[in-house]
């Protein structure tokens, strides 16, 4: 089969290699019919370097059609079209009991001391090929796929996958609650979805900010108040809070914002050294950008609450504590738990596809 490969630092080859079989009388095959590029994917450009090998198959965001089923999986058959979620989960561990299925107990990768096996990210999460491909393996398919309806087109169903549980979190994080305002830090897929997510939930007001200006354009056209580029931006949503600051922000940008050229060049050069060298150093001394995420904590109202969908990797990172304890924040985060969240977003999907607006979200479509 044809798929995207992993060949070095900013390097990313079509290939052909082996097609998956059944490994675990969980698995199932699934042709995947669309797969997405993920930001979280940029990480493994450069950033996450250290933790991948020479071949590795990305993308963790495909649906598609089922193959090959073995005998414990029941609920989906061959033929049945089904999203695959980003993070590989049992379903009975007391951790997917709870909702915390990114924490899964059967499929955590212990070895490295993370939380569940993650398609196409990288030694930190298991080294699953991902969905990137024509092809893939998906274990623990029983409780792990999303059957979706037949008909339509597969980007109304594919963002099930993570970026819209992941907003939805992110939301519910945020604990947002009837009338409040809510600011979101990067209107990227994520951050868009999330602040529709915010106003679905309840939120009388979001105000989204961003650099660029289709993402501020597209934000203004779903109703979101916009704060563009900008050197300060909780001097600017202060200003339109009144002075008091939103009562939840959700910051979704993540590690590799902008605002810090020299921590990039760190990373960047970090990123090209020999294994040997680079991974103690992403262990033990990793910094990231930290830009939109001091904008958060600036930008929230004292006692109010930040949540953060962003991806971070930094063991080092400078955090104010004395500004977090004076403002009394509360802080969640995390990988997004996926199937926690899924049938009820799918059930509002089904209902009414425009809420989210999936079916324009992507700005680019590459052929097959």
């Amino acid at each position: 089969m044809r798929a995207v490969t992993w060949q070095g630092p900013r390097r990313v080859e079509t290939q052909d290699v082996p097609d998956p079989s059944l490994a675990e009388d969980t698995d199932a095959i699934v042709q995947v019919s669309a797969t997405a590029i993920c930001g979280s994917d940029l990480h493994l450009y450069e950033v996450l370097a250290p933790y991948l090998t020479r071949g590795d198959i990305l993308g963790h965001e495909a649906m598609g059609t089922v193959v090959e089923a073995e005998g414990a999986v029941t609920r989906v058959r061959p033929g049945d079209c089904v999203v695959i979620p980003f993070n590989i989960a049992c379903g009975a561990c007391w951790m997917c009991a709870r909702g915390l299925q990114s924490q899964c107990e059967v499929t955590r990768v212990r070895a490295q001391g993370k939380g569940a096996a993650l398609f196409g990210y990288t030694s930190l999460y298991g080294g699953v090929p991902g969905g990137q491909a024509e092809y893939v393996r998906v274990p623990h398919a029983d409780y792990g796929l999303i059957p979706v309806p037949q008909g339509g087109p597969d980007e109304r169903w594919m963002y099930l996958s993570d970026i819209l549980p992941t907003a939805w979190q992110a939301a519910r994080y945020a604990d947002v609650t009837p009338g409040d305002t809510v600011a979101v830090v990067g209107l990227g897929p994520v951050g868009h979805l999330a602040a529709r997510c915010a106003l679905r939930q309840g939120a009388e007001r979001v105000i989204g900010v961003d650099l660029v200006p289709e993402r501020l354009q597209r934000a203004r056209e779903a109703g979101i108040e916009v704060v563009g580029d900008t050197d300060d931006t909780p001097a600017a949503v202060l200003e339109l809070t009144g002075g008091r600051g939103a009562d939840r922000v959700i910051e979704a940008v993540g590690m590799e914002a902008h605002g810090d050229p020299v921590v990039a060049g760190v990373l960047g050069v970090v990123s090209r050294l020999p294994k040997p060298v680079s991974v103690p150093l992403a262990e033990n001394a990793a910094v990231d950008r930290l830009s939109a995420l001091r904008a958060a904590f600036g930008s929230v109202r004292r006692g109010g609450t930040v949540s953060i969908a962003g991806v971070y990797g930094g063991a080092v990172d400078p955090i104010n504590m004395m500004q977090l304890f004076d403002k009394q924040l509360t802080l969640r985060m995390g990988q997004a738990n996926v199937r926690r969240w899924s049938d009820e977003l799918l059930q509002m999907i089904e209902a009414d596809a425009d809420d989210f607006d999936t079916e324009h979200l992507a700005t680019h479509r590459l052929p097959p």
